[in-house]
């Protein structure tokens, strides 16, 4: 009898670990659809806001599944749901309700591609996760694109009433839902590991990092994060395109 009912406990507490993380998903779900009414009602800081806090969320549902060895394909699927809705489908959303509705037609179709690219984005990363090397993101990755999208929407959250700024912000939309597609390489930082001597260096970077967040403005400084991870592979491609590396038989003697 004892022996049944400790291992129904054992089950009932396998089966709440494997909730933990989804709750984190849901809770990602939410700010995106918190974000999409915040729009509608032309609070478009808050709904930038709530897009960054989705994207907290985000980060952190796969961490507690791998420490909970909780990871399930389930699990994967509702990742990928949420992250269409909250990375997808609520900046596209915002950006043309902000600065896009001007351009009528071709803002609808701007903000539209963000969604296409962005689901597009995801399902290349849900078929080539076991494939591609761990270290890298083919692609930028959504919630890059949504946060810098919304980070700059965050820094001047009143509707843009200048026609040149609104053209700017529609190639800008344009140019992220680009680079979500393309085969630009970004750094994953899946293999830093902070517990190794080499990554502990970066620690004081990251306490600095933090501290600006949470002591200056927080809008600026993770709109200037994300806008400077979405051009690093760009810059990157750019800078070896006109200065490849030499290899040791061109260093040579002739």
């Amino acid at each position: 009898m004892n022996g049944t009912s400790s291992e129904v406990q054992r089950r009932g507490v396998r089966r709440g670990v494997y909730v933990i993380p989804a709750l984190f998903t849901v809770g990602n779900v939410f700010c995106g659809y918190l974000s999409l009414m915040a729009a509608v009602r032309g609070r478009y800081d808050l709904a930038a806001g709530l897009v960054f806090l989705a994207g907290f969320l985000d980060s952190l549902d796969g961490r507690v599944a791998r420490m909970t060895g909780s990871t399930s394909a389930f699990g994967e699927q509702l990742d990928s749901l949420s992250d269409v809705l909250s990375f997808g489908l609520a900046p596209a959303f915002l950006v043309f309700h902000w600065g896009l509705s001007a351009h009528g037609r071709l803002g609808l179709f701007a903000s539209f591609l963000f969604l296409v690219c962005g689901a597009c984005r995801l399902a290349r990363f849900n078929v080539q996760i076991h494939v591609v090397d761990k270290r890298w993101f083919v692609g930028l990755p959504i919630p890059a694109a949504a946060g810098a999208l919304c980070g700059l929407i965050w820094v001047i959250p009143e509707p843009l009433a200048d026609p040149r700024i609104a053209t700017a912000f529609l190639g800008v939309t344009l140019l992220l839902g680009f680079l979500m597609v393309s085969t630009f390489r970004y750094r994953s930082f899946k293999d830093v590991d902070l517990r190794s001597r080499r990554s502990m260096r970066l620690v004081p970077l990251l306490g600095l990092v933090i501290a600006a967040v949470a002591a200056w403005r927080p809008d600026v400084c993770l709109a200037s994060l994300a806008v400077v991870y979405a051009l690093s592979a760009p810059v990157a491609r750019l800078a070896s395109a006109l200065f490849p590396r030499r290899t040791p038989l061109e260093d040579g003697p002739a």
